[in-house]
């Protein structure tokens, strides 16, 4: 099991996964908006999204955790 970590402070954009998706490793899961740019964050590994702890809108900090994987 894995976690997916903000890799900077920003806004979630776009969640791109649903619980029960099945990714694989370097897939997008969720784009950050910061500095008025778009940034994806890439799956760590291949796993199943068990559950997705941010929305849309929200705002995140660096090390916060986005998804959770089994």
């Amino acid at each position: 099991m894995a976690n997916i970590e903000s890799p900077m402070a920003g806004k979630v954009w776009k969640v791109l996964v649903k619980v029960g998706d099945a990714i694989a490793e370097d897939d997008e899961v969720i784009i950050l908006e910061a500095l008025k740019m778009e940034n994806p964050v890439f799956a760590p590994e291949d796993g199943v999204v068990k559950e997705i702890l941010v929305k849309e809108g929200q705002q995140v900090e660096e090390g916060d955790i986005l998804v959770s994987l089994e």
